[in-house]
């Protein structure tokens, strides 16, 4: 069983690691789905890390159909990611009609290379899972993060076991998506899947003592907890 965590910081990464996860998806903006992190914060972790790290590449929030200058800017993330001796990326793209934009996604799997590729959620909004899956695996993606095109895994695990079912030893089909210590126990037992994604955070108080009253409160932030995180990890491996 692998357990991958949504780093939203250098924090989170950090206790990814100390929690005994095997993997990270490092980024920012989790509120905003996720954006792609700092060159500063991509090559601290990297050095700092000893488990694999996989890098969010996504230039803004919204939907997953992108501009001609916004892939030439995941182009060159995807570049940095490799300069920096990152592991993998986490990439979607899909067409204006809902359908994987191939040549694109194609052509960011090669350009990755060796690093591997892992296609997000953007997997959940096109439309046709089952078409798509053909596809991704057609395009070299080693795995594909999905909730079952459901807003939660809980909800869509009766696809997420046919897609666990359908892609075989083509390509990892990783559960995302509300899971936690309560529920993953029996996402696995529907599932039957080897992968598990989260990012297992709690909101933190900030260290600052003095805030203008005048101002909306900004001292809280969420990082991933070491303690969920060896916690979900205990589960996977009973």
């Amino acid at each position: 069983m692998t357990l991958e965590i949504c780093a939203n910081s250098f924090a989170s990464a950090l206790a990814a690691q100390v929690g005994g996860a095997q993997r990270i998806e490092l980024c920012e903006n989790l509120n905003e789905g996720g954006t792609t992190p700092s060159y500063g914060t991509i090559k601290r972790v990297r050095e700092q890390l000893k488990i694999k790290v996989y890098v969010l590449i996504r230039p803004r929030a919204g939907d997953f159909n992108y501009s001609d200058d916004e892939f030439e800017i995941m182009k060159e993330d995807i570049l940095t990611c490799k300069e920096l001796g990152c592991d993998g990326v986490v990439i979607g793209l899909l067409d204006t009609a809902g359908n994987i934009d191939r040549l694109r996604t194609e052509t960011l799997v090669n350009l990755a290379k060796p690093m591997g590729v892992t296609f997000h959620r953007a997997f959940d909004n096109c439309n046709d899972g089952l078409k798509a899956l053909e596809e991704l695996i057609a395009c070299g993606c080693e795995r594909i993060l999905t909730s079952g095109m459901k807003n939660f895994a809980f909800e869509g695990a009766a696809f997420l076991k046919e897609l666990v079912t359908l892609a075989g030893e083509r390509i990892i089909i990783m559960p995302g998506s509300g899971i936690n210590e309560d529920n993953i126990q029996e996402l696995i037992s529907i599932t039957q899947a080897k992968e598990y994604h989260t990012s297992a955070k709690m909101p933190i108080e900030g260290n600052m003592t003095y805030h203008n009253p005048a101002i909306k409160h900004m001292g809280n932030v969420e990082v991933s907890d070491e303690r969920k995180i060896r916690k979900i990890v205990k589960l996977l491996n009973s």
